[in-house]
């Protein structure tokens, strides 16, 4: 027995096998970090077609699919050029990753005209990978003060099967060519940037639609001499929706005007059509000059609970009419915000006073009248809350920052002066706006 175990022979490691064995662990490895990539690839795409789907705006959207697309594949340098209505030429070139030195050399170089490796994407609408520009047969060099260029990725973008622009990338951060996955990457990117530029077109069409229609049922102001007037209204900043504010002025008899600003609650067809109704109701009212802006208003709260089934409205009734050498201002409000007066030498003051409920919220509590002189010159400025409201900021805040905006342009032309609050309004611009400003004769 002793002897049979003396004469075995020890076992020998196994190197072959440890070598194996790391080469698969290696590989293994390898696997799954590739699969992390693609996992973080698709987790990218997935966020910049989300980012891009957001835009409402074709500016926004075509810088936002070139700025994605740089990111997803790390490049330094991004565009995308617009087609003419041919398909043959470039109208539009958006660039990215520009130096500022870099875009005031190519200041005067122009437009692109689509010819080289960008015509030849161009007319060859199959994704192209170049890994050394100048050596490309159709390569045709970069005009003066153009930063070199040696790699690029072009994919076209397509909208409803006609191509709309090609979308260019050239140099890697890591200064590697750009390979099969990046293609793929921004090829599926270039699928979803078309879906969000027909949408957008599609959302522009709408918003200039209901714009349109928005204008119809707002009147054009009539001659209020001896007083100058201007309106403007502009729509909210959201696409496709319809607004309830109006204005209206009436020239009444005596040099008396009557003007009106109102907001009806909501964003939709029903909304406009409230709007329209209650503002041809309002006219016809007017015609009885005897009454008070607030009694006015009482019988118009009574006579559309009578008739109709509006939704609640703010607004402000106002008579101007002549007193002495001058002009006295009455007006009563139900749930508005309050006229703002601005005298010829720049101050500013909202006329602040008691204001009744809303239309449509209780018919029985009584509408209080208020009135005060209005000097000559001195402009009354009659707007919706859309002009104001900001999720930022306090209602206080926003109304101060109006009020030194009228007082700071008080001296421009009326319609001037009315853009001007349009333009620099304190709010955020999610709602429409209307205003109208009404400028009392000089001394």
């Amino acid at each position: 027995m002793s002897g049979a175990r003396e004469g075995r022979q020890p076992r020998q490691p196994l190197p072959d096998l440890h070598v194996r064995l790391r080469s698969e662990l290696g590989r293994i490895d390898d696997q799954l970090r590739g699969l992390l990539s693609s996992m973080a690839r698709l987790q990218g795409l997935l966020d910049a077609v989300v980012a891009i789907s957001r835009e409402v705006e074709l500016p926004s959207v075509l810088r936002r699919i070139v700025s994605t697309a740089m990111d997803l594949v790390g490049a330094r340098y991004g565009a995308l050029g617009v087609l003419n209505e041919s398909g043959q030429r470039l109208e539009q070139f958006i660039t990215a990753g520009l130096s500022e030195r870099e875009r005031d050399d190519l200041a005067d170089t122009g437009l692109p005209r689509g010819l080289g490796v960008l015509g030849h994407l161009i007319h060859n609408p199959e994704p192209l990978r170049v890994d050394d520009i100048p050596v490309h047969p159709s390569s045709v060099g970069f005009p003066a003060g153009h930063p070199r260029m040696r790699t690029l990725l072009g994919v076209a973008i397509s909208v409803r099967g006609e191509i709309y622009g090609d979308l260019y990338l050239s140099e890697r951060l890591d200064g590697q060519p750009f390979d099969m996955h990046d293609e793929n990457v921004v090829v599926a990117l270039a699928s979803a940037a078309g879906i969000a530029i027909e949408n957008v077109r599609l959302f522009e069409r709408v918003r200039v639609g209901a714009e349109q229609f928005q204008r119809l049922l707002l009147p054009t102001l009539p001659d209020l001499w001896p007083f100058e007037a201007s309106a403007i209204y502009r729509p909210a900043a959201e696409p496709s929706r319809l607004g309830g504010d109006w204005y209206d002025a009436v020239p009444l008899p005596d040099d008396v005007v009557a003007v009106v600003i109102g907001d009806v609650v909501g964003h939709d067809l029903q909304a406009a059509a409230a709007m329209a109704a209650t503002r041809n109701m309002l006219r016809a009212l007017l015609l009885d000059q005897s009454r008070a802006p607030g009694a006015v208003l009482a019988q118009l709260d009574r006579a559309l609970e009578a008739v109709t089934d509006n939704p609640v409205t703010t607004t402000t009734l106002a008579r101007i009419e002549p007193e002495g050498a001058g002009w006295r201002l009455c007006w009563s409000t139900a749930g508005h915000v309050p006229p703002l007066v601005v005298s010829h030498d720049h101050r500013a003051v909202y006329l602040l006073a008691e204001p009744g409920l809303p239309l449509g919220v209780d018919t029985a509590q009584p509408r209080p009248d208020h009135s005060r002189p209005l000097p000559p010159d001195a402009t009354v400025v009659f707007f919706t809350d859309g002009l104001i409201e900001h999720p930022g900021h306090s209602i206080d805040e926003s109304l101060n920052q109006l009020a030194e905006l009228a007082a700071a342009h008080a001296s421009l032309p009326l319609p001037e002066f009315v853009r001007a609050l349009a333009d620099l309004h304190p709010s955020d611009g999610h709602d429409d706006m209307a205003i109208l400003a009404l400028r009392t004769p000089p001394a």
